[in-house]
């Protein structure tokens, strides 16, 4: 292995002191612009790599972002993270990718970390089951900027990017009534977490504004799974009084309905419409393309990057800003009767 360059090689292969090769490095206006040229030239010449934390320590910034995720296996989350890193990238930062899988303990000793390496902000999405709200606390207590995406929890100071997740389900089930279902059922997936909640609230107004009874027996608590959508849906089939119509809070959970709704020859969308939530690659590969809820997650990456920027430029990083961006309603095979 080669010895790795110091600031001493360059001072001995230019014949100056290391304090000058120092201040040359970081643009101290004592040195000339010649001698600065010099030195820089000489440090890519021996491949000279400066020290990250040092100069973290030195100036109060690493040039580092914490990015944090429930699950990187989701196109939401690989959007966002794009969307963050096209923002950031250009502007010098470097993204530290961090995964929770939803574990509010993991949650937190992610962030202790983050803080310890210095971290310049934190973006994230919360993991589904965190209530506490201290390891939050302790970055904005740092003076270092938080910004949630997607799941969010009220923190003073923080500030969130999310998506309209009740107009976004008001929106799904209206066109399933438009298509004239009468009896729509809702896959939820954890009403405790916001997201779900609102999506839960807007299934529920949009039926009410049409005159049409809510009936709790529809709607059905289920993990983001094709097997849990194809057993949700087996239960709906084996009521009295079947629906004609699942909106579901997700794409996995729509796909494992109309899997199970195929296997027993119905027919969609004539006899059964079906409408998911996320906008998941799949959807719309499939021969009976799938209707869903478009969440921008390449926006919502770019704005939270935006978010974050504008804190890093101004005095006061806890200023707080509720971005909410609008879903788009992608309709396609499994819900479109009247094209």
């Amino acid at each position: 292995m080669s010895k790795k360059t110091t600031i001493y090689d360059i001072a001995k292969a230019l014949n100056i002191t290391a304090a000058t090769v120092s201040r040359a490095l970081n643009d101290n206006p004592r040195i000339s612009k010649d001698t600065k040229k010099l030195v820089l030239a000489t440090a890519e010449k021996l491949n000279y790599k400066q020290n990250s934390l040092a100069l973290a320590l030195k100036s109060g910034k690493s040039k580092n972002v914490g990015v944090i995720l429930p699950i990187i296996n989701r196109n939401l989350f690989s959007n966002v993270i794009r969307g963050i890193e096209e923002e950031l990238n250009p502007m010098g930062y470097n993204v530290i990718i961090c995964q929770t899988h939803d574990d509010e303990k993991k949650e937190a000793d992610i962030i202790q970390n983050l803080l310890n390496a210095q971290v310049d902000g934190i973006i994230m999405s919360i993991a589904r089951y965190t209530k506490n709200t201290e390891h939050f606390e302790q970055i904005l207590n740092k003076n270092i900027p938080l910004i949630f995406f997607d799941r969010k929890i009220d923190v003073k100071g923080a500030s969130s990017v999310t998506l309209d997740d009740f107009r976004g389900a008001y929106e799904a089930t209206q066109h399933l009534i438009e298509q004239g279902c009468t009896k729509i059922a809702h896959f939820t997936v954890d009403r405790s977490v916001e997201i779900y909640q609102k999506r839960f609230e807007g299934y529920k107004q949009a039926l009410l504004n049409n005159g049409i009874v809510f009936n709790p027996e529809f709607v059905l608590d289920l993990e983001s799974k094709i097997e849990s959508g194809k057993d949700a849906a087996k239960k709906l089939m084996a009521l009295d009084n079947a629906p004609d119509a699942i909106f579901s809070s997700s794409d996995l959970g729509a796909l494992g309905a109309i899997q199970y709704l195929k296997s027993i020859g119905v027919r969609i969308p004539q006899d059964f419409c079906v409408v998911g939530f996320s906008n998941e690659p799949f959807t719309q590969f499939m021969e009976l393309t799938i209707s869903t809820v478009d969440q921008s997650p390449l926006l919502m990456g770019k704005t939270a990057a935006k978010v974050f920027l504008e804190q890093m430029n101004s005095e006061n990083v806890k200023i707080e800003r509720r971005m909410v961006l609008s879903p788009s309603l992608k309709i396609r095979k499994s819900s479109s009767r009247l094209n």
